[in-house]
């Protein structure tokens, strides 16, 4: 599952935006297509960290054609504990239509996640695949402000809301320094969320925020690198507790609830668009 993309893939997902682009209407009907490599110091996904000291491998390559878009993303972890080695253990297909309105860009889609079974290990949880739908409302404005709302139609019924804005500076050469920040609201319609404290309550609260600062290095026509870091935080006690528990290293015995609900992780991804 990613925030990178996930429109950010939106805000990821997503984390880093660059800055406005200029699309001329002879451009606008070629097909495009796109693929990343990111190296990450941790994978955290809507607050939650997903892997643990290891590095990440994040591949992700994108199809484009007039506003409809197709995007596949994996995740390996370099040293996944449960099986004393690498581990690939994530593919998320992105299906997604985007159109400009004036200076608003609505975009809608559906999301799959593949989740390779974990072993549920007090350090990793049992996963399931699951499905999204999502929909998102950007402004081409100052600050770029994005609404993305998603709701998950399988596994965990529930709404994810999330509002981001970024800003870029120019540096100099098409170099830019990029900044972005976001908050999120978890609604859940049931307790297959909860595994801490009130085991049969619905989780609904303000749940993460995230900063990001990075670069955006062009390197010849169709090379870019992008280096970044990011802080991600819970936004209440109750997503403290929600994202401590969730997280691979996270525990609940005795009536208390251990680990980190805030994560400093980094970065860069090479990315080749044509």
């Amino acid at each position: 599952m990613k925030l990178k993309s996930k429109m950010c893939m939106a805000i990821a997902a997503a984390t880093i935006l660059t800055g406005q682009t200029v699309v001329h209407a002879e451009d606008a009907d070629k097909p495009t297509a796109g693929v990343d490599v990111g190296v990450f110091s941790q994978y955290i996904w809507r607050g939650e960290a997903l892997s643990k000291d290891s590095l990440v491998i994040e591949p992700s390559v994108t199809l484009g054609y007039k506003g409809f878009s197709l995007n596949v993303w994996g995740n390996m972890d370099t040293d996944s504990k449960p099986w004393n080695g690498a581990k690939y253990n994530e593919t998320d297909i992105t299906l997604s239509y985007s159109k400009d309105v004036g200076i608003t860009k609505l975009t809608g889609g559906y999301i799959y996640y593949a989740l390779n079974e974990q072993p549920a290990t007090p350090e990793i949880k049992a996963s399931k695949d699951t499905q999204e739908i999502f929909a998102s409302v950007g402004l081409n404005v100052f600050l770029s402000p994005t609404l993305t709302v998603y709701r998950d139609i399988a596994q965990f019924p529930g709404w994810y809301v999330n509002l981001g804005i970024s800003h870029s500076i120019p540096v100099v050469n098409k170099i830019t320094f990029d900044l972005g920040a976001s908050a999120s609201y978890y609604y859940s319609d049931s307790n297959s969320l909860v595994e801490a404290k009130n085991p049969n309550s619905k989780y609904r609260a303000l749940h993460n925020g995230l900063l990001s600062a990075g670069f955006t290095i062009p390197v010849g026509e169709y090379f870019t690198v992008k280096p970044m870091i990011a802080y991600s935080f819970a936004l209440s006690s109750e997503a403290s507790d929600f994202i401590k528990v969730n997280s691979v290293d996270g525990s609940f015995a005795n009536g208390v609830v251990s680990g980190d609900s805030s994560y400093l992780y980094g970065g860069v991804t090479l990315s080749m668009a044509f």
